[in-house]
């Protein structure tokens, strides 16, 4: 469904992006995992657009989308869900929610949806954005990039801080998510979500895929897998 092939991607002068190759089908979830500044977040920023390509290419549904700008990927079906969360603070849970459907096609998820799968958001729903916990304002970002109706759901460290309640909370609903038919790309620092959703796992260090292997392959690996995640590909070979 969604893949970058041989990508590379400079802040600068520099490389934060070096050969990467990962793809996503819909009928799938995938992890990218590794460490802080290992190129996770520039990884879902260069698929959705929001980062240009120096070289390689990015495709969607067979479509080259290389040189198209983030607001004609998003409505192909790309939802970005970023690390920041990035809800409007001065405005209501209601009205966040109003803006994630502006210029998208309706489709299954709609208001009502969301806020049956999201009930803390119901009782919030007058509530400033500023005036929501941490775990309220990732469910309402979550919400809100639903409400797009997106084919695919890049997610930027959904679970980063949250108590561990709420990140059960939130695993059952990714996993509600890819039943209704919407592929997830899912980044996190370490093993624990991306074991107990994912098919299949990219470890990133340093700008580069270091290892890459189906759920079964990783926990075979996984001593190995973790040796990259805390001490670098190269240290861990």
């Amino acid at each position: 469904m969604i893949a970058l092939e041989n990508a590379y991607v400079q802040y600068g002068q520099a490389n934060v992006l070096s050969a990467v190759s990962i793809q996503a089908a819909q009928d799938e979830i995938i992890a990218i995992i590794g460490r802080n500044g290992a190129g996770k977040s520039t990884t879902l920023k260069t698929m959705i657009g929001l980062l240009p390509l120096q070289q390689g290419r990015r495709h969607f549904l067979g479509q080259d989308i290389s040189r198209l700008p983030v607001e004609q990927i998003s409505r192909l079906g790309v939802a970005l869900v970023p690390d920041s969360r990035r809800i409007f603070p001065n405005l209501s849970v209601m009205e966040n929610l109003r803006i994630g459907g502006l210029g998208h096609k309706p489709g299954y998820w709609d208001i009502a949806r969301v806020l049956d799968i999201f009930p803390r958001l119901q009782e919030r729903i007058h509530f400033g954005g500023d005036q929501l916990s941490g775990g309220e304002q990732q469910m309402l970002s979550i919400a809100r990039a639903l409400l797009g109706n997106p084919k695919i759901l890049l997610l930027d460290e959904p679970t980063e801080g949250l108590a561990p309640l709420i990140v059960n909370n939130l695993i059952d609903i990714f996993t509600l998510v890819h039943q209704q038919g919407t592929g997830i790309v899912l980044v996190e620092q370490n093993l624990k979500v991306p074991m107990r959703l994912a098919h299949r796992q990219y470890v990133l260090d340093h700008g580069a895929v270091a290892w890459s292997g189906t759920s079964a392959e990783l926990e075979a690996q996984r001593e190995h897998v973790e040796a990259i995640i805390t001490t670098g590909a190269a240290h861990a070979a």
